[in-house]
């Protein structure tokens, strides 16, 4: 008779505890040029590859304290995010654990930040956080574009960001398969007419709407 000395040894491999929630979530806006890093990450891991059924992606958006029932629930929690890392535009950088409420609160560059960062800290306070947390950031290039897209720079960075999720999700049991068909635009949770494709293709250009404010009502500081 053979003696399991841990869960791991004790389970096949692929098992997971049946309280186990991986939480996926991409925070950001679209609209603000390389603010939409975030979620764009997330939309690209939706429309390209399935999870197990315990790994929830969510298209967080500027929510802010809506989302703390989503990070109090996970036991494992992977965030894409744009970070000012104060790094070349497009740096990536990864920061874990009882690092990432406070990072997040040390530069913060639109109020979504500050949201998230009290998300954070009152799941702590709360009892519920994570076992495990990752924030992958992307240096941003350009956030004063209202109706702008990821700057080249930041869009290029997307593949080896979403590798990186991918390493991490597959150590945590997630389970990622590639989808031999990414789904349709209309199936994502950006929805239809915000795909980057849709979105990149169909907005106005800088000359038919102006994206940087209206000097005659919104002053330019020097």
């Amino acid at each position: 008779m053979s003696t399991c000395t841990s869960e791991t040894a004790c389970n096949p491999p692929g098992y997971t505890p049946p309280d186990e929630h991986i939480v996926v979530l991409g925070i950001g806006n679209v609209l603000w040029a390389d603010e939409g890093f975030g979620v764009r990450c997330v939309e690209t891991l939706q429309r390209e590859w399935t999870f197990a059924p315990h790994v929830d992606l969510i298209d967080g958006g500027t929510q802010g304290l809506y989302l703390i029932e989503n990070v109090q629930s996970a036991t494992k929690l992977l965030i894409f995010d744009a970070i000012d890392y104060g790094l070349a535009p497009g740096t990536l950088k990864l920061i874990e654990n009882d690092e990432v409420p406070r990072f997040m609160g040390a530069k913060k560059m639109s109020l979504h930040q500050t949201g998230f960062q009290e998300v954070l800290c009152l799941a702590q306070f709360t009892g519920h956080y994570p076992s495990q947390v990752l924030l992958i950031g992307c240096q941003p290039e350009e956030l004063e574009d209202f109706g702008g897209s990821l700057r080249d720079i930041v869009k290029q960075t997307l593949p080896q960001a979403l590798a990186l999720g991918l390493e991490r999700l597959r150590a945590w049991g997630a389970q990622p398969q590639q989808r031999p068909t990414p789904l349709p635009e209309d199936a994502t949770l950006t929805g239809a007419m915000l795909t980057l494709e849709r979105y990149e293709a169909e907005r106005p250009s800088v000359e038919q709407a102006c994206r940087i404010g209206d000097e005659r009502f919104i002053p330019k500081v020097a």
